[in-house]
């Protein structure tokens, strides 16, 4: 990628909202000060300072679905088989007619060429501007859906797309060979690095492929779709996607375990390094721009987009007191949760909610609620609870999807506690602490349970076993408010933390690092663990009794806690140095479940809820095209509505082409506001002007091309 970029894409396309309703899907620059993002409905944001403020830009008919930038020219990519380029010395755009299918992906390797890939197998290739576009797809089958082309010069390059294909070519095209790679997920995007190449796509795949050697896979331990990738050199890689993650192998972490603090709470669908510190990203959901200077220390939100949370009721159930959220084993967008003892199921993250069975049988408590949930990743026909209710707590086992129930095991637990917790590192083991003292584990998938420790705990109240490590497991109790580990799979047990108020109710433990782990209380500290459970210390107060809680699965940056009896949430996306706060509207928060940084559940005493997150993004500037008939002169007209608080719109006529100035001054001629600066075609334009930074009083705006200018006055009222 080259550093210079003067003259960019699109300074002509047309601004027609400053509410963002649709996404992102590509960002490009080549200097890091001039970038410019792209997605559907026409969708165009660019900044012209390196994201401080950005205007947006609309070209009807039109989504964009990449973009990409080298030294003055930027190519944009349509699904409708057309790119937008900008060309120095040029009219501001051209639309070159390349294909009748989408292209969904566009790589420039110097001002004269580029390379397109797209649905129906197609490859192209421009050598002079994008004046020719020539067909070079031998060896790709027609009826290919391809995602993403990257070159590392002029003869070697990768397409990749549906079902795990993978082509490559060494001949500038000439042919292509379909590459081996182990999955048949979706691919969504390829880099070619100078020694190596990083694929990724569809429930976390990302695949390594390093000089002459083969594509390896690196368990990325996520569901979740990675959808960018970008980079320095191949030990310096960033992927992106889900949730909103952010992650590299930077420091030799071939593993992509190097989690970089980002705000984003919503799906990423492109990231681009500029340089060994600067990096963009952007997401098709929001259409929200983060930034950062640090190297991925920390990224910010650019053009001053500010977050707002907000918890909907998915589900109407009542007595619920343990967290039962269970999400499912291999289907992402499954999730049970047990409400009494009923089984409820969601098949699209948590939007809609079907009760699929009901736990009862010989010996269950018909009045019972239910604590503790599980189903198995081997046979999601196997379903385990743990139910509380008269004349006896047990545990029970269904074989059937939760058609027919029986019972494993009968010991009273704690009122407030979770006694059942499934081993993450081996499905068939189940540990179970009951009130009253002693530890069972189950070593046939919760079928019998035995005694393997008689030590005394008090009212324990939750369960936590590392991952990656099955003999490190954590016990939270009641009354005493104590924190007790065990290194050797529970058969002895140690104190690591005594709290002075009342109750550990939850333990929540990352899943890519061991030695984090959070701890809330019934009061109001939340406690956090970054040497493995052996010390812990208060990272945040809240305003009422600690519940539930849980460590995202993509990020264990991210942690979401709920309070008992406030109603609230406190979400942190930092790792703790700071927490958001968002009211939990139904009541009592029993459980939380965080399974993406976009996708969290919170399980009431009554009510499932679940979390949305919106972004407001401020542009500095709106922009409407009103015609593309070239007006018989040039007109500046009076502002409206004038007098106006905060904003106001001015229309003008251009006769012709060229540099276009609309500027704004106060009554002693000092300069407030650029609104446009720019080439313009002829036509007619109308630009909405906000005020809302500025005073009370009189102001005048003045429009100035290469052979015209006028002024007119407005008045500001507050």
């Amino acid at each position: 990628m080259k550093k210079y970029l003067h003259y960019f894409l699109l300074p002509l396309l047309f601004i027609y909202s400053i509410s963002f309703s649709q996404g992102l899907n590509s960002i490009a620059t080549a200097d890091g000060v001039t970038v410019i993002a792209v997605g559907d409905n026409g969708n165009i944001l660019r900044s012209s300072n390196g994201g401080t403020t950005w205007s947006k830009n609309t070209v009807p008919g039109y989504n964009f679905k990449s973009v990409a930038a080298y030294d003055s020219t930027v190519w944009a990519a349509t699904d409708n088989g057309k790119i937008f380029r900008s060309k120095p010395g040029n009219t501001p755009y051209s639309i070159l007619n390349v294909s009748a299918a989408s292209i969904n992906s566009i790589c420039a390797i110097d001002n004269l060429t580029a390379w397109t890939a797209g649905n129906n197998g197609e490859v192209y290739r421009t050598t002079n501007y994008g004046t020719n576009w020539e067909l070079r797809n031998s060896g790709i089958p027609a009826g290919t859906t391809l995602n993403s082309v990257s070159f590392k010069d002029a003869l070697n390059g990768i397409v990749v797309g549906n079902g795990g294909v993978v082509y490559m070519t060494n001949n500038g095209g000439t042919t292509w060979t379909l590459t081996s790679v182990p999955t048949t997920r979706n691919l969504l995007k390829a880099k070619y690095f100078a020694a190596g190449i990083c694929v990724v796509g569809e429930y976390g795949i990302t695949l390594m492929k390093s000089g002459a050697g083969s594509f390896a896979s690196v368990n990325m331990r996520i569901q979740t779709d990675v959808r960018g990738v970008t980079g320095m050199d191949f030990d310096n890689i960033r992927v992106c996607g889900g949730g909103g993650f952010i992650r590299s192998n930077s420091g030799s972490n071939a593993k992509f375990l190097k989690f970089e603090v980002n705000p984003m709470m919503g799906n990423l669908t492109d990231i681009l390094y500029v340089n060994e510190t600067t990096g963009f990203a952007v997401s098709s959901i929001t259409d929200a721009i983060i930034k950062t200077t640090n190297s991925g220390a920390n990224w910010n939100f650019t053009a001053g987009a500010s977050a707002s949370y907000t918890w909907s009721v998915k589900l109407n159930a009542t007595n619920s007191i343990g967290n039962t959220l269970c999400p499912h084993p291999t289907k992402r967008d499954e999730m049970f949760v047990v409400y009494g003892t009923k089984v409820y199921v969601s098949r699209n993250r948590g939007d809609n909610w079907t009760q699929v069975a009901t736990i009862t049988g010989t010996g269950i408590p018909t009045s019972g609620r239910a604590h503790s949930f599980y189903t198995n990743p081997i046979d999601t026909n196997i379903m385990v609870a743990a139910i509380a209710g008269s004349p006896t707590d047990c545990v029970v086992k269904s074989t059937n999807y939760g058609l027919t129930w029986s019972v494993s095991f009968a010991k009273n637990f704690s009122s407030y506690g979770q006694p059942l917790e499934q081993d993450q590192n081996n499905p068939s083991v189940y540990y179970f602490v009951p009130d009253g003292g002693g530890f069972y584990k189950s070593t046939d998938y919760g079928t019998t349970f035995n005694l393997i420790s008689s030590f005394a705990f008090v009212s324990p109240c939750d369960i936590a076993v590392m991952y990656d490590s099955a003999n490190v497991l954590y016990v939270g109790e009641s009354s005493s408010s104590r924190i007790y580990k065990s290194t050797d799979s529970g058969l002895n047990w140690s104190l690591k933390m005594t709290y002075s108020g009342s109750e550990i109710p939850s333990i929540a433990n990352s899943v890519f690092d061991k030695s984090i782990a959070y701890a809330t209380t019934f009061s109001t500290p939340v406690y956090k663990t970054t040497n493995f459970g052996d010390n812990w210390a208060s990272v945040f107060t809240m305003s009422g009794s600690g519940w539930g809680s849980d460590i995202c699965r993509e990020d264990p940056n991210v942690y979401l806690t709920g309070t008992y009896s406030g109603s609230t949430g406190y979400t942190t996306t930092n790792g703790g140095t700071s927490f958001q706060t968002s009211t939990i509207t139904s009541g009592s928060g029993a459980g939380i479940i965080v399974m993406e940084k976009g996708y969290m559940l919170a399980q009431q005493t009554s009510n499932l809820l679940k979390l949305s997150v919106a972004y407001s993004v401020v542009t500095s500037v709106e922009e409407t095209i009103i015609s593309s008939n070239v007006p018989t002169k040039f007109n500046l007209y009076q502002n409206y509505p004038n007098p106006f608080n905060p904003s106001t719109n001015i229309k003008f006529d251009l006769v012709r082409n060229g540099n276009v100035k609309l500027k704004v001054y106060n009554e002693i001629g000092k300069e407030v506001a650029v609104l446009l600066d720019a080439v313009r075609n002829a036509g007619s334009y109308e630009v909405k002007f906000d005020a809302a930074n500025l005073g009370s009083g009189v102001y005048f705006y003045k429009l100035e091309t290469d052979n015209s200018s006028v002024t007119k006055k407005m008045l500001l009222v507050k």
